[in-house]
């Protein structure tokens, strides 16, 4: 049975084991999240196909699939929120510094790796904005982390955390726009 409440890192991760995907569970979270904010849909797909996410033996359980519901309408649900209360799951604060730093970069190339996977035609016309943002998100996906001073390094991850929370739902805006104004549904 899924969870209850909202899902957590944890969560994400103990289905990944299961289903032994060849990602993490901040990796697949962003992975949702570009895929849904660049104007994909999972209604009637399933989310490891639209993320062409494969396990190594194990096939998905009914419950499992359930999981991977739930995350996808948190995710969407969160995308959308007016008081823009969505959130990149990530490992928990109380993790080391250097575990959250490397699960930021995670789901920031699996952000623009589901983002390209939505393959939305609106994406030629995004605002130099809406591109500027694609550009920032690219260079924490490719960042490598050296820390020195633990209060400025947590100090900047959370800045970091903040610009990739905002740029997710700047994203999902833009392209529901663009699908709405083209014909398509906003999700």
């Amino acid at each position: 049975m899924p969870a209850t409440g909202p899902l957590g890192h944890d969560d994400i991760d103990a289905l990944i084991m299961r289903l032994r995907l060849g990602t993490d569970a901040s990796e697949l979270h962003g992975s949702l999240c570009g895929y849904l904010a660049g104007g994909g849909t999972l209604y009637g797909s399933a989310v490891l196909s639209a993320l062409q996410l494969d396990g190594e033996v194990t096939a998905p359980t009914d419950r499992d699939l359930a999981v991977l519901d739930q995350l996808a309408h948190q995710s969407e649900t969160e995308l959308i929120d007016p008081e823009l209360g969505f959130e990149p799951i990530l490992p928990e604060d109380d993790r080391p510094l250097t575990e959250r730093a490397e699960a930021m970069v995670d789901w920031c190339r699996g952000f623009l790796g589901g983002f390209g996977l939505a393959g939305a035609p609106a994406h030629a016309n995004l605002s130099d904005e809406a591109q500027e943002i694609l550009r920032d998100l690219g260079m924490v996906a490719a960042s490598s982390f050296d820390f020195g001073n633990e209060s400025e390094d947590e100090d900047a991850l959370i800045e970091v955390h903040e610009f990739v929370r905002m740029a997710a739902v700047l994203l999902f805006t833009e392209c529901s726009a663009r699908d709405a104004s083209s014909g398509g549904t906003v999700h």
